[in-house]
């Protein structure tokens, strides 16, 4: 099937002339193998494609097993403070608060590499699993910690370690999801971290009021052996149930993954690929060239300060007055809701193929829970106030899918945006692990820093809407294209297309635009 020389009808971009018997040069061209695709019937496309999505749903859920333990191997040092760890270590608030930023210093140096390794690799599944193996190895061993320096150690590595997984993840999930299907399924994932939150207060509450002196050890250190042991046996799993990519995947039939191939083409009008052209740092080069990336680093720094709560939330939830494990239980409730309300909002999201307001609307509900936090210590009022917290959370996870849609091709670029952007965020949380020491008056000086995060957040998001829509003004007119086409990208596009079904009822090819 020829691919004529003119303007792509859904990137806008100009792509050279291509034969689709040409021959490949690049190492994810699809495997078509001797199935007649072009035979298939507009509804045997769509039982392929409900087929597909229900396999890759119920693997993909796995992500968030990982994701909760991920979460609860880097936080339960909070409820593991509740129970005498800081005392055991002898650590003063400012040693405690740098065991908890240092973590951020290696989960900072680690993410751009592994991310930029990841997207090279044909099977993504493995490398999640050994890493995880090691950062389960690493979490066991802070049980073991004496010190102020022992701990210090242990929490870098664990970081450095656990870099790989959330923007590996979002990378893996971005190669299999259209952008109308991308939010939703970023906020199942995330509702492991939301999970964690809650799950991580009970787990600590059971460990912690029934283990002390188990074996001679005290409770907060059996916390991170059973953590530890935990994320072990998922480790091993995960090598067999994550998916791999759309060309190689296993457990997945021949007509479903060149069925996956299509969708990824057909949503932005190019092949999800690489170019052979293309170096090791070539999609560093192209990140750290485009502005857009910048203006998202400076606001989700922002929003993860303001978030920082997270971290401390045991500790705030405290402020109620009540004892340990009650207060552990009470932490829970808030972060069931912010699971339920972002798996609403990033529906919606999708729905409406909408980021800003999505994002805008949950800092506004932080913002009056953070509001309510200053102007009063009544305990009814406060704890409702800690929902509305948690609640702001909902925006986030429409932010990670804003950044895969703002930089849909080549990957190579995504995989390095999506790294760059997200690690230089965990500078807010660097931040504020220091914000939170300021407990006069129940913490209303740190709300007030937070408060002032997220109205830069807002600006900032405001301000990235607007570069966003201008950019979709000149895409209209042919002022400019989205990114830069390859032969061998173009060849292998023209490849996939020439798969869809003869009068298949498809979507209409409306021009490539950002997504604001």
């Amino acid at each position: 099937m020829a691919r004529h020389e003119g303007r792509d009808s859904l990137s806008g971009i100009e792509k050279p002339t291509v034969e689709a018997s040409e021959s490949y040069t690049h190492n994810e061209q699809p495997n078509t193998g001797n199935l007649n695709v072009r035979a298939m019937e507009p509804e045997e496309r769509i039982r392929i494609e409900k087929s597909l999505l229900r396999k890759l749903d119920a693997r993909c859920s796995y992500f968030v097993i990982i994701y909760i333990l991920n979460y609860l191997d880097r936080n339960n040092i909070g409820a593991a403070r509740l129970k005498g760890l800081q005392e055991d270590l002898k650590l003063s608030d400012t040693q405690y608060a740098t065991c908890l930023s240092i973590l951020y210093i290696g989960y900072i140096l680690m993410q751009i590499p592994s991310n930029m390794f990841i997207n090279r690799i044909p099977r993504p599944s493995l490398y999640i699993s050994a890493v995880m193996t090691i950062w389960g190895l690493i979490s066991t061993l802070t049980g073991l910690a004496k010190g102020f320096g022992g701990m210090v150690a242990i929490r870098f590595l664990l970081g450095f370690v656990e870099a790989a997984f959330l923007p590996g993840a979002l990378l893996i999930l971005s190669k299999w999801y259209t952008r109308r299907e991308l939010t939703k399924r970023n906020a199942i994932l995330f509702c492991g971290n939301l999970i964690s939150n809650a799950f991580s207060s009970l787990v600590g509450a059971g460990v912690l009021s029934n283990m002390d002196g188990v074996l001679g050890h005290r409770a907060w250190r059996w916390l991170f052996y059973i953590e530890g042991a935990a994320t072990l046996f998922v480790a091993v799993l995960a090598a067999f149930i994550l998916p791999d990519l759309p060309t190689n995947s296993r457990g997945f039939t021949e007509e479903e993954l060149l069925v996956a191939q299509l969708r990824m083409t057909e949503d932005v009008g190019e092949a999800d690929s690489d170019s052979a052209e293309m170096g090791i740092f070539d999609g560093l080069i192209m990140v750290v060239k485009d502005w857009k990336v910048y203006l998202m680093m400076l606001t989700f720094t922002a929003y993860t300060t303001g978030l920082s709560f997270n971290a401390f939330f045991p500790t705030l939830t405290g402020t109620l007055g009540l004892k340990y494990v009650p207060t552990l239980l009470l932490s829970a409730p808030p972060w069931v809701f912010a699971c339920i309300f972002s798996l609403i909002n990033a529906w919606h999201s999708d729905r409406k193929q909408e980021k800003f307001g999505h994002i805008v609307g949950p800092i506004c509900m932080g913002l009056v829970g953070f509001v309510i936090s200053m102007a009063t210590l009544n305990k009814a009022a406060r704890y409702v106030a800690l929902f509305l917290q948690a609640g702001s959370y909902a925006g986030f996870i429409v932010f990670y899918s804003w950044i895969s849609s703002s930089f849909p091709r080549p990957p190579a670029k995504r995989a390095v945006a999506l790294a760059m952007i997200n690690a230089f965020s965990q500078l807010g949380n660097v931040a504020g692990s220091y914000v939170w020491d300021l407990k006069e008056n129940g913490y209303r000086k740190s709300y007030g820093i937070v408060t002032a995060m997220f109205g830069v957040t807002v600006v900032g998001c405001w301000v990235i809407r607007m570069v966003l829509v201008d950019q979709n003004k000149k895409l209209a007119l042919g002022e400019e294209s989205a990114w830069e086409v390859h032969d061998d990208v173009a060849n292998q596009t023209a490849r996939v297309e020439g798969l869809k079904s003869e009068g298949a009822d498809l979507k209409p090819q409306i021009g490539f635009r950002y997504l604001v």
